[in-house]
């Protein structure tokens, strides 16, 4: 076989390895950076310390329960406003001068980031409800840049806020009885789907976590908000 004819049947081979291997780099990168569901959270794959003892074998269908607190403005807020939304939520209280200022700016970069966006909004819940009434509140909420729309800040009966922190957003290692000295305080910021899932636990003092939030907001609305 004259060189020449050798050489360029190798070249031939070349064009048609290198093509190939791109192809199939391109299909495995595609498959890798593919959108992975976000996991569903309930109490069975819970830190069992943040779970109540009722309801540690429960391993699916575990759902934020219904609620009826009294918002910034003096309006009743339930489970029917946050109806087809995906939301934050968390629990403060005005006068905290330690983790609670770090977590409500946190908030409201999560609101300025999704300002524009319907399907996102702010849940945040007073653990000091009596303390929190609602003139309270909407000074605070004045204060913080709080847009009535996409952030309700909520007060109400101690212990039914106590009961979600614990039994329904698995928020809280302290069961919490509701009563006069009571308090709960945690830094858990709480993904919650359309379905009113948990889909993912966040450090509300770490700006790291809070990206990776907003990070989970696209991938939650990438598959429809559940």
């Amino acid at each position: 076989m004259p060189l020449a004819s050798f050489f360029n049947g190798y070249k031939k081979f070349g064009i048609f390895f290198s093509i190939l291997c791109l192809v199939i780099i391109g299909i495995i990168y595609s498959v890798l950076n593919q959108k992975q569901p976000l996991p569903i959270w309930n109490p069975e794959s819970v830190n069992m310390e943040m779970v109540d003892e009722s309801i540690r074998h429960v391993s699916k269908y575990h759902t934020i329960a219904d609620f009826s607190l009294t918002n910034q403005n003096g309006k009743t807020i339930t489970q029917d406003d946050y109806k087809d939304k995906i939301y934050v939520a968390d629990f403060f209280f005005t006068t905290c001068q330690t983790i609670c200022p770090i977590m409500t700016d946190h908030m409201y970069k999560i609101q300025s980031a999704t300002f524009k966006d319907d399907e996102v909004l702010l849940l945040s819940h007073s653990v000091t409800p009596v303390k929190d009434s609602v003139p309270v509140l909407k000074a605070y909420a004045k204060e913080k840049g709080v847009v009535d729309r996409k952030w309700n800040l909520v007060t109400g009966d101690k212990k039914q806020i106590y009961k979600l922190a614990r039994k329904s957003y698995l928020a809280v290692k302290e069961d919490g009885n509701g009563d006069i000295y009571d308090m709960i305080h945690t830094e858990n910021f709480l993904l919650i789907d359309k379905k009113r899932q948990i889909r993912g636990f966040y450090d509300g003092t770490k700006p790291e976590d809070i990206e990776q939030l907003l990070e989970d907001i696209e991938t939650l609305k990438y598959f429809g908000g559940s």
